[in-house]
C-alpha cells in the first residue's frame, strides 16, 4: 500500500531533507507540499527533485490535503497546532516534528485525534541518539533523584526549551520529579538563574551561534554524577529515516502518543 503524504515546512531544514526522503521512497507518495517562502513552485523548482512537478502551497487546507494520508507537521510552533487541527479535521494522519508545542496543547489535540479516531505522532526529535537519551534517562531517573536538562541550539531558535526537552522533562515527570535541595522559592538572588521548572525538571536553555542542536541531562548524587547528552551535525539527514518510520506507523493507533520509541521495540 503506497502512503500519499503531505508535508508541511517542505522546503525546510528538516522539511526539505524528509521531502527528498519520501521523494525516493518507495511505498510513499507526495501528494501536498507546504511552504509560504515558495508558494507556486514545483517540487523540482524548489529542491531540484527531478520529475515532481507538485505544486507548493502557502498553508495547510483541503487542498494541500486532498488524497492525503499522513500529514508531517515541519512549520513553526505559532501555526502548527492550528495545521494540526486543519488536518485531523480533513481525516488525516499527523506525524509532529515541530517544537514549541505544549503539555496542554498536546492534551487537545489527544481530544481531537480520539473524537476523528485518527492518530498522531509526536516526536520532538527524529534521531535515534535522541530516543536513546530519552530511554536511558527514564532508567537513570528510577535511580537516581536529582538531575537538571540543558537545551542547547543556534541563536535564531525562536522557541524554548526545544521540543527535545520538552519531551524529555514530559516523560521522567511519569517517572518522578527531581528533588531539589534548596527549593526554588529559597533562592538567593535571580530565580530565574534556576533554569524554568517544567513538569518536575529544572530545563536550561541556551541560544547561540556555533550550535545546531543539543540535549544533556545531568543526573547528580552525592559523589557521583551521570550525564548523557545528544549532539546533532550540521545536516538534517539523521532525521529523516526516523520520520519515514513514524509516517509509516501514525496510523497504527488512535489518540497521540509522544517519542519515536512508542512505535519501535525497545524492550
Amino acid at each position: 500500500m503506497t502512503l500519499n503524504v503531505c508535508v508541511a515546512g517542505a522546503t525546510g531544514w528538516a522539511g526539505s531533507a524528509l521531502t527528498r526522503g519520501i521523494h525516493l521512497a518507495e511505498d510513499m507518495e507526495l501528494t501536498g507540499a507546504v511552504s509560504r517562502t515558495n508558494k507556486g513552485k514545483t517540487l523540482q523548482e524548489a529542491l531540484g527533485l527531478d520529475g515532481s512537478y507538485l505544486v507548493i502551497s502557502g498553508s495547510v487546507n483541503n487542498d494541500s490535503l486532498s488524497n492525503c494520508n499522513v500529514m508531517v507537521e515541519f512549520t513553526n510552533p505559532d501555526v502548527a497546532k492550528q495545521n494540526i487541527f486543519t488536518a485531523l479535521d480533513s481525516g488525516v494522519h499527523v506525524v509532529v516534528g515541530t517544537s514549541g508545542l505544549s503539555d496542554a496543547d498536546y492534551a487537545e489535540i489527544n481530544n481531537k485525534a480520539i473524537d476523528r479516531k485518527l492518530g498522531v505522532l509526536a516526536v520532538g526529535n527524529f534521531a535515534l541518539t535522541v530516543v536513546l537519551l530519552q530511554k536511558f534517562s527514564e532508567i537513570a531517573a528510577r535511580y537516581i533523584p536529582q538531575w537538571e536538562i540543558i537545551d542547547y541550539a543556534h541563536d535564531g531558535k525562536i522557541d524554548s526549551p526545544s521540543g527535545t526537552a520538552r519531551e524529555l522533562a514530559y516523560r521522567l515527570s511519569k517517572i518522578r520529579s527531581s528533588e531539589l535541595t534548596i527549593p526554588l522559592e529559597q533562592t538567593q538572588g535571580a530565580i530565574e538563574a534556576r533554569g524554568a521548572s517544567m513538569t518536575g525538571s529544572q530545563v536550561h536553555s541556551v541560544r547561540l551561534p556555533g550550535y545546531t542542536l543539543s540535549a544533556e541531562i545531568i543526573f547528580g548524587m552525592p559523589d557521583q554524577k551521570l550525564t548523557i547528552r545528544h549532539d546533532a551535525g550540521s545536516s538534517a539527514l539523521p532525521y529523516v529515516d526516523g520520520a519515514l518510520l513514524a509516517i509509516r506507523k501514525v496510523n497504527t493507533f488512535i489518540g497521540v502518543r509522544r517519542g519515536l520509541d512508542q512505535v519501535l521495540d525497545m524492550k
